[in-house]
């Protein structure tokens, strides 16, 4: 999956001359923490955030009255508190890596930019969580399998030739890192039911740490925090 499967798009922007009043108020209406900064030509100049404005403002015990602290604020624009070292990413960068880009730098998004610095979208936590859901989203009825391998250990394709002579199907897998030289593979099969599936791995010699039928929780609908905790708990834990 890459950065253009996820990211939002098209994104609101807003030109660096633009008063800070302006900027505060379309993240307050669109519910954003971030906007990109723009110039005349759409090329990416900045960025501000919540904490940009936040640092903006007078402080309560600032000793500006509080016409003072107005005229000063309404005065000021977008270029003089946006940030202009700017960590970006591509549509076609892998999700992981632009992940990657956010834990690393500590921040909750990034600009999405073309090879002419052109803003093409916004990729969020938000965002990537979604993808990320959406991954290990089991469908109703299907199973949801955690297995433990060595780190040198491969998944035996015999195991999956198994599963579809039973007339299963495999239609999620991801490997996770659990502890020193031990992966953790979650894999979501549909077609099969659960005893025939723990039969299966127990002829293979597997060693199983958790084995359910899914409910099935649909990103169409207004799922709840604790259904999407409880899809992911399994796999982080």
């Amino acid at each position: 999956m890459f950065v253009r499967d996820c990211m939002s798009s098209p994104v609101v922007t807003i030109p660096p001359d633009k008063p800070f009043k302006m900027a505060l108020q379309i993240m307050q209406e669109n519910r954003f923490r971030r906007l990109p900064v723009v110039d005349k030509h759409g090329r990416l100049a900045g960025i501000i955030s919540e904490r940009d404005l936040l640092y903006s403002a007078p402080a309560p015990v600032s000793s500006l009255s509080m016409w003072e602290a107005t005229y000063l604020l309404s005065r000021l624009t977008v270029q003089q508190v946006m940030t202009r070292a700017i960590i970006i990413t591509t549509p076609n960068t892998p999700v992981e890596h632009a992940a990657s880009l956010m834990i690393a730098n500590k921040i909750g998004g990034l600009p999405v930019v073309d090879a002419q610095d052109h803003v093409v979208g916004m990729i969020t936590e938000t965002d990537i969580f979604r993808a990320f859901v959406e991954m290990l989203d089991g469908q109703e009825g299907s199973v949801r399998l955690t297995l433990e391998l060595q780190e040198n250990q491969g998944l035996p394709f015999e195991l999956i030739e198994s599963i579809s002579i039973l007339g299963g199907e495999l239609i999620s897998y991801g490997a996770f890192a659990h502890a020193r030289g031990v992966r953790r593979i979650l894999m979501i099969v549909k077609g099969i039911s659960l005893l025939d599936v723990q039969s299966i791995l127990r002829s293979h010699h597997m060693q199983v740490t958790s084995s359910v039928e899914m409910p099935g929780v649909s990103l169409g609908r207004s799922a709840s925090f604790e259904e999407h905790f409880n899809l992911l708990h399994g796999v982080l834990f």
